[in-house]
């Protein structure tokens, strides 16, 4: 699951990281260079691909890393 969101993050930010770095980034997400743009690309996709609904009205915290999106993913 983490390599997909890997893919989606790399997606999003129309390729200018790879899935690659993205899985072994020990930063946020946002230090990366992730925008706000990308990251409503991001909650778009992952909305579709896993058939979610990610609220953005409360804690969204696990939307800056892999392992936080996986995590939460995995709960759902």
């Amino acid at each position: 699951m983490k390599q997909r969101l890997a893919e989606l993050v790399s997606e999003s930010c129309d390729g200018q990281l790879t899935p690659a770095e993205v899985l072994a980034a020990s930063v946020p997400l946002s230090y990366l260079g992730v925008t706000s743009l990308a990251q409503m690309r991001l909650i778009d996709a992952i909305e579709r691909e896993f058939e979610v609904e990610i609220d953005l009205g409360g804690d969204v915290s696990f939307l800056d890393s892999v392992g936080g999106l996986a995590d939460w993913l995995a709960a759902r």
